[in-house]
């Protein structure tokens, strides 16, 4: 079988920073959907508005970031491979490799605890 070059892995990781930042604009829009609620002559309100406004903006922001490197990625399936020093290939190496899939475990775990609270409040919606 034979080893996928770094181009290949690269645009095989890209569909992960584009669901976080499909996930990361949703953030947003819901915040912005919570906008309209607020009664704006009450000071807290006020301040929640002002809050949620600005997080949307960021997570706005991070978003397109998001969607922009996906798209690097993606658009690196042919990339070249280039040669690798073996001799570089460090325990460091494997940590952050290591850190990389810790990370992936933690959002599944994350997400799934999430998502449960978060459909229990849909149901309530109605």
């Amino acid at each position: 079988m034979e080893q996928p070059t770094c181009g290949q892995g690269l645009a095989e990781n890209a569909p992960l920073p584009a669901k976080l930042a499909e996930l990361t604009a949703a953030l947003a829009e819901n915040l912005e959907a919570h906008l309209p609620t607020l009664e704006l002559d009450d000071e807290h309100s006020r301040r929640e508005h002002e809050v949620y406004q600005e997080l949307a903006r960021r997570h706005r922001d991070a978003a397109a970031q998001l969607a922009a490197a996906a798209g690097q990625m993606a658009a690196q399936r042919d990339l070249p491979m280039g040669r690798h020093d073996l001799r570089a290939v460090s325990p460091e190496v494997a940590e952050a490799f290591q850190r990389f899939v810790d990370r992936k475990q933690e959002l599944l775990a994350l997400l799934q605890r999430q998502l449960e609270e978060d459909r229990r409040m849909l149901a309530g919606m109605g």
